[in-house]
């Protein structure tokens, strides 16, 4: 599926740069999880967001935390 995350790592502030398996890659911005409160309360923690994993094709932060891929595409590719 195109939408799966084969590669991201962190590059500042809310930014992290991302390859799909279809081979796009760009840089998502999602310092817009900061204002969303509940399960994303503590993206306001730096360190917090810093520790993502890939589990199944998308971020994930503590295990449990995550991201829609197709967001992530959607955002990182324009």
């Amino acid at each position: 599926m195109k939408y799966t995350v084969v590669d991201a790592h962190y590059l500042h502030d809310y930014q992290i740069a991302m390859t799909f398996e279809d081979g796009k890659h760009g840089v998502v911005d999602l310092s817009e999880y900061t204002k969303r409160g509940g399960v994303f309360a503590n993206f306001g923690h730096i360190d917090y967001f810093k520790n993502f994993t890939i589990d199944y094709g998308t971020l994930v932060w503590d295990g449990e935390v995550d991201i829609a891929p197709e967001r992530l595409y959607e955002k990182a590719v324009k």
